[in-house]
């Protein structure tokens, strides 16, 4: 499946344009819909879409388990999944829902994440570092957020045009693979929001670690959700925010 693609651009270098060809990211309309009524479309790159579906049916609280999923069905861009519909609230808990550009207002409940998981601040170094040499795309273009899980000796990386996304299918990946999801870490590119945090305590993951920052609204919900934030991570620096007891020196 092609996901970079080739367009006509200048390139202004020391003062000279010059035509150039330039890689970007192909993505397309993604669009999700859950139990034949409620839709939901993104921009995403066309890969990892079963698992970017069950990430995100566990990330906006759709659904407690893989066992809440009754069938995914993909035809190529369009994702049709069947729920308990006893777990659907109402039609704006979907269309408006976090990764939906930021709904805090319907951030209410935040269940902690119980987890006595530590990993030692060496491999989040290392790991940072991987991230960036797995990242195909982003290194051809530049034009994507990376995401990765760590779960025991596993490491896996997915891009997509939207950090959301990325980490829905990291997510997603890790549920279908039997990840056990209170021991893992998800390490990504980006800031860390309060809409960006929730997914780690709905899906009961207890360390987020980023080469970018955390905003207030993620440090709170950080707190209720007994969740560790490890930002501004690059080379050998970082800050700690919450449950510091889970990174080792």
């Amino acid at each position: 499946m092609m996901k970079i693609e080739e367009i006509d651009a200048i390139n202004f270098k020391n003062g000279r344009p010059t035509d150039t060809k330039e890689k970007v990211v192909k993505d397309e309309t993604i669009t999700l819909t859950i139990n034949g009524n409620i839709s939901r479309s993104m921009s995403a790159i066309e890969d990892s879409l079963k698992e970017f579906a069950v990430g995100y049916l566990v990330n906006e609280n759709m659904v407690k388990s893989l066992k809440d999923i009754k069938s995914i069905e993909i035809d190529e861009t369009r994702i049709n999944v069947e729920i308990d519909d006893t777990l659907l609230k109402t039609n704006e808990t979907v269309l408006c829902s976090d990764s939906a550009g930021g709904w805090r207002s319907k951030i209410k409940e935040v269940n902690p994440v119980e987890s006595d998981f530590q990993v030692s601040m060496n491999e989040l170094i290392d790991r940072i570092e991987e991230l960036k040499d797995n990242a195909e795309i982003w290194q051809a273009t530049g034009g994507t957020h990376v995401a990765g899980i760590v779960f025991e000796d596993t490491f896996v990386v997915k891009e997509d045009v939207s950090r959301h996304v990325a980490v829905d299918k990291v997510i997603g990946y890790g549920i279908l693979n039997g990840f056990d999801l209170n021991n893992s870490y998800v390490i990504y590119s980006g800031r860390m929001p309060a809409d960006m945090v929730i997914k780690m305590t709905r899906a009961g993951v207890p360390i987020l670690a980023s080469n970018a920052a955390p905003a207030n609204s993620g440090y709170n919900i950080a707190k209720k959700g007994n969740i560790t934030l490890v930002g501004f991570l690059r080379g050998q620096r970082c800050n700690i925010y919450n449950n510091q007891n889970r990174i080792l020196f």
